[in-house]
């Protein structure tokens, strides 16, 4: 997949240059799918929880796929302003997604938030690997709302570990 716009109507100057704007670029990408698929993810689950703590965690799971939304547009613009191109089609997500599809049509709560909790603690991992490269390449624009998105996805993570423990 190129990340650099080849049409010259897509190119966004950048004082970071092309080589390191694609650099970011390419890692932001599927930062963007996982995005996309974790809040699906997440809605799914909000969508089809039943149980004990129904009022609670499908409450939380909104709270927490509106906090995931939110990062979708900040990441594909901060990867335009680099001059990339970034996320067209579901198709394209599901090319660089690294968060799975969850098609079961049914699963057990606690399941649920074990799932979700593995995934926000795996995409965290990804954004710091995704803020490297954005030191590498002297991009603190970039390595700046990644923190706060890195922050945003240990505290889901947080959550949801909090009621894997507390629920045995």
């Amino acid at each position: 997949m190129k990340a650099i716009a080849n049409s010259s109507q897509l190119s966004t100057p950048n004082t970071l240059g092309e080589q390191a704007g694609k650099a970011v670029a390419e890692a932001l990408n599927p930062l963007v799918a996982d995005a996309f698929a974790l809040y699906v993810k997440t809605k799914n689950f909000h969508w089809h929880l039943s149980g004990h703590h129904f009022r609670d965690y499908h409450l939380l799971f909104d709270e927490q796929a509106d906090q995931i939304f939110a990062m979708i547009d900040v990441l594909a613009e901060r990867v335009r302003k680099l001059g990339g191109t970034t996320i067209r089609s579901i198709g394209h997500i599901s090319q660089l997604q690294n968060v799975q599809d969850d098609n079961d049509e049914f699963v057990p709560p606690l399941e649920m938030v074990k799932r979700l909790m593995e995934d926000n603690k795996n995409l965290a991992a990804r954004m710091r690997e995704a803020h490297h490269v954005c030191e590498e390449n002297e991009d603190v624009a970039t390595a700046s709302f990644l923190e706060v998105f890195i922050d945003e996805t240990e505290r889901r993570t947080w959550f949801l570990f909090e009621i894997q423990v507390n629920s045995h």
